[in-house]
């Protein structure tokens, strides 16, 4: 069906599938596109492939065409492909005349997202026992599982899309306005670039936490590489794949040019692989999608009787989400990724899929974790937050300056936020004049001859706007009592947790309900010990003055930087079964130094 439409707003941010810049250049594509001249839409199956036909026809006559497919009209293609009735078009592109530049950043801290799971561990564990009979049985040997988190958006859609590029930043993101619905898209995958007959595919599969410093990055990166589940799970969807393209391709033009390599996101590390091919001279944009849709890296293998488990396993249709958004731009050259990392919103209701594919090794645990870190960038997004830092101004001097700037440095590069360090130097030159005037005016007369501490709240928002604020330090009878958390710190691998933020609502939850408690004593799901919720700690074993590793789940504090450069502590791995042996405990970090400490556990 086509229609005519007013304005509708449509962003595409493709970054090059050969080289992966994002340089200016031919096969970038980084643009918007507004008020189309047309609109198409496919509402049924047989209305799928006279789209695409169309679709293709009026991009070489010189137009853009950019929109989706939906994972339902599968069907379009293969009657056996199963899936739920679609809620909503099969297909949707806009046509476009031409291509605009991109907008300028609107930043705001108003769009707010709470995401809630529709699926219980419980119901997971017993999905994942189904999966593993079926592979059993011999029904397939690979079933990509998924299930959707729901939430209320407060706030403007492009907005949050901002965000998400920010928390998702590469690959292939793209935001579609169609009315009735708007797609958000950050996806990392790309389905196909079809250009001058030649075809490649990058199938994503395999899936691995981001470590805290670059060492712990190359560890993950190697271990993914090396596990045997996580290259079963890649070669499968690889062998789907090579298959697929068979049915377009040239013969023996299949290849695999790379394989098993690691491409790092900034909360994940996911293993893909390369799948190209020469296509005949006669293929179409609608036999491609009749040969590689859906791609076999949301499906399973083999890809039919998957889809068939999937249907009956997942309860609603997964909509765009696992589908394919993508541009054809004038003259034929096709780009689509894999609709993962993908919001949908309705009249301010949000949806986003999770999933992971499960082989007859995955365990209930480890894909469960998965998903946890696949929504991790949808939980930065999702949410407004300054990076933070907390420093120790006295004299007119603030202390360990040098080292809390590079720290907010390279917290403003994780999470995309602009960094201008003549504008912090300036904030904060402008408040040590403004807490030295204020003394002047005002001296404490109860004062010792020591200059008063100031403790000082240093922030950076995502506009780059530096803000400062500073107060009276409290100085705390020491040593301060400590609390033993009850339960373990599940955050502890957070980017959170690593990087500094206003973001603390991890840490809120363990602070200490008894005010004669100064700080609580936090430990990871191993049982290792971290961090407290103000500070980092260090304690006496063995005659030895030793501090948590970083590996355990913990800010790397600028406190704790100075005395292991200063030879005081030593970092080591700490466990809960250590502490009766502690010798000595002091809880230190830059505002307040070292403060000895005591920690009550409960029996």
């Amino acid at each position: 069906m086509v229609t005519l439409i007013l304005c509708l707003m449509i962003l595409i941010d493709f970054c090059d599938p050969y080289t992966g810049n994002r340089e200016e250049g031919l096969h970038v594509v980084r643009c918007a596109f507004e008020c189309p001249c047309q609109t198409l839409t496919a509402h049924t199956p047989a209305q799928v492939k006279p789209l695409l036909d169309a679709v293709e026809s009026l991009a070489k006559q010189g137009l853009w065409c950019v929109g989706y497919v939906r994972y339902e009209a599968a069907r379009a293609f293969d009657v056996a492909m199963v899936t739920h009735q679609a809620e909503g078009p099969l297909a949707w592109f806009g046509v476009f005349r031409q291509a605009l530049p991109w907008p300028d950043a609107v930043v705001t801290d108003e769009t707010h997202l709470a995401w809630r799971s529709t699926l219980t561990r419980h119901e997971f564990d017993t999905q994942l026992k189904r999966i593993h009979q079926a592979i059993a049985a011999g029904v397939a040997y690979q079933v990509n599982y998924t299930a959707p988190l729901i939430g209320d958006l407060s706030g403007h859609a492009l907005h949050l899309f901002e965000r998400m590029q920010r928390a998702q930043s590469g690959g292939y993101a793209a935001f579609i306005d169609t009315g009735d619905e708007q797609v958000l898209s950050v996806s990392p995958e790309l389905f196909f670039d079809w250009r001058d007959g030649q075809i490649l595919t990058r199938p994503m599969k395999g899936t691995a936490p981001r470590g805290v410093t670059p060492s712990d990055d190359h560890m993950q990166a190697t271990g993914l590489v090396q596990s045997p589940k996580e290259r079963a799970e890649n070669v499968m969807i690889v062998d789907l794949l090579r298959n697929d393209l068979s049915r377009i391709a040239l013969p023996h033009s299949v290849q695999v040019p790379r394989l098993f390599y690691v491409q790092t996101l900034p909360t994940l590390l996911q293993m893909v692989s390369d799948v190209s091919a020469s296509t005949r001279p006669d293929t179409t944009l609608a036999d491609v999608f009749k040969a590689l849709f859906p791609c076999g890296s949301v499906t399973g293998a083999p890809k039919v009787q998957a889809m068939r488990l999937i249907k009956t396993l997942e309860p609603k249709p997964r909509g765009v989400y696992c589908g394919a958004i993508g541009v054809v731009r004038p003259g034929g050259h096709a780009t689509f990724n894999v609709a993962i990392r993908t919001v949908i919103l309705r009249n301010q209701a949000a949806l986003c899929g999770i999933g992971s594919g499960i082989t007859a090794d995955a365990t209930a645990d480890a894909e469960w974790h998965e998903w946890q870190h696949k929504r991790v960038f949808l939980d930065r997004a999702s949410q407004s937050f300054n990076l933070l830092e907390t420093l120790r101004l006295q004299g007119g001097v603030y202390h360990h300056l040098v080292a809390h700037l590079a720290r907010m440095a390279g917290a403003a590069v994780h999470f995309g936020y602009p960094y201008d360090a003549s504008r912090i130097h300036l904030a904060l030159q402008e408040l040590a004049a403004t807490v030295d005037q204020a003394q002047q005016a005002k001296p404490d007369k109860h004062a010792d001859r020591s200059q008063p501490v100031w403790r000082v709240r240093l922030q950076l928002d995502a506009s780059g706007t530096p803000l400062a604020h500073a107060d009276r330090l409290k100085h705390a009878l020491t040593p301060v009592q400590l609390a033993l958390a009850t339960t373990p710190f599940v955050a502890s691998h957070s980017e959170f947790t690593r990087y500094k933020t206003t973001h603390r609502a991890h840490y809120e939850a363990f602070a200490p309900a008894n005010p004669a408690v100064f700080d609580t004593l936090l430990y990871n799901q191993r049982g290792e010990l971290t961090e407290c919720t103000r500070g980092n700690i260090a304690v006496l074993l063995d005659g030895q003055w030793l501090t948590p590793a970083l590996h355990c789940g913990l800010l790397a504090g600028v406190g704790r930087a100075h005395f292991i450069g200063l030879g005081k502590i030593k970092e080591a791995k700490i466990t809960l079964a250590d502490l009766p042996r502690v010798q000595a405990l002091a809880l230190m970090n830059s505002l307040r130094g070292w403060v000895q400490a005591t920690v009550q556990i409960e029996k």
